[in-house]
């Protein structure tokens, strides 16, 4: 099992947890960005890839690479919904962890949202990325790995 980390758009105090827990777990994760990678510590378990710049460069790269069981870690629907058809697991930054229930229903919503945006509708984004959305994330992230260590 390994961690991939949709790192463009991905919080660096994520990014910050994702590196401890690839440390206290030994598993390896790999951050794949379009853009170089500060604030990365050198470790036998972290790793990162840089693709070229373009739409979806990183997301294309994760599936390509990634295998059923793996861990992704993203805030991207559409690329959440390909890792769990692949038999893998989608972990948003906020600590949602999907499954083939809630990542088809969250597209469902993000989609429209999307047409109601475009329609001229005013709608508020999500709120701040705050303390809470990060206890969440490192929660789900700990019961992921302690499931596995157990599994």
């Amino acid at each position: 099992m390994q961690i991939w980390v949709d790192a463009d758009a991905c919080p660096q105090v994520i990014k910050d947890i994702l590196f401890r827990a690839a440390e206290r777990a030994q598993v390896r994760t790999t951050l794949v960005s379009n853009m170089a990678l500060s604030r990365t510590p050198t470790s036998a378990y972290i790793r990162t890839i840089r693709v070229a710049k373009g739409f979806d460069g990183a997301d294309h790269r994760i599936v390509q690479e990634m295998q059923p069981g793996d861990l992704v870690v993203t805030a991207d629907l559409p690329l959440a919904a390909d890792v769990v058809a692949r038999g893998g697991h989608a972990l948003d930054p906020r600590g949602e962890l999907y499954t083939e229930d809630n990542v088809r229903e969250r597209l469902a919503i993000r989609n429209l949202m999307q047409e109601l945006r475009s329609a001229g509708e005013p709608l508020a984004g999500p709120a701040p990325f705050g303390q809470s959305d990060r206890q969440r994330f490192a929660n789900q992230l700990d019961q992921f790995l302690t499931r596995r260590r157990e599994g």
